[in-house]
């Protein structure tokens, strides 16, 4: 059970790691395409984006 418990800790601790070193590697810090007006299953209406302001046929504008 013990070995079980570790084996979790372990594997979620390379997943923070994985994401930490994405982070890390990116320019910025930023990931692209983070706006769900991208995405026309999450956005059925054509609403802008609430971070940015893009539209749904526009990139994510960056800061």
């Amino acid at each position: 059970m013990i070995k079980l418990i570790l084996l979790s800790i372990g594997l979620l601790a390379l997943a923070f790691a994985g994401i930490a070193i994405k982070i890390l590697l990116k320019k910025d810090g930023q990931f692209a395409g983070t706006c769900a007006s991208n995405n026309p299953y999450l956005n059925k209406e054509g609403e802008a984006c609430g971070m940015c302001g893009a539209m749904p046929d526009e990139k994510c504008k960056s800061d």
